[in-house]
């Protein structure tokens, strides 16, 4: 990927850092695989703001991602696409039988590049095989956590986890996060990195873009009121404390993770690097 630095020609470009796009080949969607994407800016079934910082941007259509990669048989790569939905781009493929599907578009992946899904394919970028089948050290994304559900796991620009281990029917994962995690063997992964590494690099340049992407200015809790925000109130420029949520919940040292979650025995070593039953 490669970005793009813009001349200070106005205020808004002065510090605009952004995507080159040079992977994407196309800018026209594949029509059969749009849907409809309404917006609720915020508000629930009864017109009450439930999430606050949300409405207006641009009108978007969702793009039907094939998570599972559960059709076999050889595909074409036919183009690379920017999806509005997701940091990473998309992946255009087309089967013998004239059907289309898209994916995550693994990095280094060119149009005219034949993919394969199955236990049996080659573990080569793009391909979707079970990490039964994959060699040890291989870097794997759209991670499934149960069998036949579809890819849940490392989906994000950039991200990756590592194939460390297998120990009988469970595969050792080292995520992006740093985390050591269990994931039953037989589930299916994607060989390769996600596109558009440099997606955290950019620079929006102004706050028109954000507005653009149907996000709202956020104010500081410790410019609001007593009555509005914990943090609020004071005199002159109070620091209002501890961080915290608008409800109270601190933001630093709190552990959030579920006491007693089922899922704690699939972790061997958390991302700080503790085990999980130590505290």
């Amino acid at each position: 990927m490669s970005l793009r630095k813009f001349k200070p020609i106005t205020a808004g470009t002065r510090w605009r850092i952004g995507n080159a796009y040079a992977e994407v080949t196309t800018n026209v969607p594949e029509k059969s695989l749009l849907e409809a994407k309404p917006r609720t800016g915020g508000r629930n079934t009864s017109g009450h703001l439930t999430m606050r910082y949300r409405g207006g941007g641009h009108k978007q259509k969702y793009r039907v991602v094939d998570f599972k990669r559960n059709k076999t048989g050889v595909a074409t790569v036919e183009s690379i696409q920017y999806d509005p939905n997701r940091t990473a781009f998309l992946a255009l493929l087309v089967f013998a039988d004239g059907e289309k599907r898209y994916i995550i578009a693994p990095q280094g992946l060119e149009v005219g590049a034949k993919l394969e899904s199955g236990p049996a394919v080659a573990p080569e970028v793009g391909n979707a095989l079970p990490m039964r089948n994959m060699p040890l050290g291989t870097n794997i994304h759209n991670i499934e956590m149960q069998p036949g559900q579809g890819g849940k796991l490392a989906r994000s620009a950039g991200s990756s986890a590592q194939l460390a281990n297998k120990e009988d029917k469970y595969a050792v994962l080292k995520m992006p996060s740093g985390e050591l995690r269990k994931v039953l063997i037989d589930c299916y992964a994607t060989v390769g990195v996600v596109s558009n590494s440099d997606h955290s690099l950019q620079s929006m340049g102004k706050a028109g873009r954000n507005r653009w992407k149907g996000i709202r200015p956020r104010n500081r809790g410790v410019a609001m009121n007593p009555v509005d925000h914990p943090m609020g109130g004071g005199e002159g420029k109070a620091s209002g404390g501890q961080p915290r949520s608008r409800n109270g919940q601190y933001s630093r040292g709190l552990k959030t993770r579920t006491v007693g979650k089922s899922s704690d025995k699939l972790i061997i070593q958390r991302k700080n690097g503790s085990k999980i039953g130590n505290k």
